[in-house]
């Protein structure tokens, strides 16, 4: 059976913002050292960090009242916190595009007579920093998208069409074997070192 893996770090800020969600309270790190372990299953010695990330990120509130520091989260302020870092994202993903398309523009005309020019080399450097940044951005929007009940519906039929696509191909497969080992009475084994299949090749759970 295969080892269950962790939670990423992703999944226990999303646990750990729901139990502010669920709850509407207002706690202690001793409180969410006790319920988040028990009730979300994070690990109890990231509990602290995970929660300090949150408040790093202003979705978690913290203020210290006496010797005490309290913790709260609200699911409005959070809603408008996302909606605002989607809108930064896209407009920094637009800018980023707008800016790509023009340095392409630039260096399609560098080509011309394939001259190797200073200006070129800077242009192609400053185009791939772009790209990095581009890719960056769209994993950010990635992120804020798995809020998005839509998205996750959407990802989720997409799971349902691409598991019974690979089914198909499995079938295929095993078809192909079958056929060859009727054909040419070759054993598994050499049936998948010829065609490059895994010894483990099966079905998806």
């Amino acid at each position: 059976m295969a080892k269950r893996k962790g939670l990423s770090l992703e999944e226990k800020r999303s646990r750990m913002m729901e139990i502010f969600f669920e709850s509407k309270d207002v706690f202690q790190l001793k409180d969410i050292e006790k319920i988040a372990p028990k009730t979300k299953g994070i690990a109890p010695m990231t509990v602290k960090d995970v929660l300090q990330s949150l408040v790093d990120d202003n979705m978690v509130d913290c203020e210290k009242v006496g010797t005490s520091n309290y913790f709260w989260a609200f699911p409005s302020k959070a809603l408008h916190a996302r909606k605002r870092k989607l809108e930064e994202l896209q407009k920094q993903s637009t800018q980023a595009k707008q800016r790509k398309e023009s340095l392409q523009k630039a260096v399609e005309k560098t080509k011309e007579g394939r001259q190797d020019t200073k200006e070129r080399a800077s242009l192609l450097k400053e185009l791939e920093a772009l790209r990095k940044d581009k890719t960056h951005l769209l994993a950010e929007l990635d992120k804020y998208k798995e809020c998005d009940p839509e998205v996750v519906e959407e990802i989720r039929k997409s799971n349902v069409v691409a598991k019974a696509a690979v089914s198909r191909w499995t079938d295929n497969v095993f078809s192909i074997k079958s056929w060859t080992k009727k054909k040419f009475a070759f054993d598994d084994s050499r049936i998948d070192k010829a065609f490059g299949i895994p010894e483990d090749f099966d079905y998806m759970d």
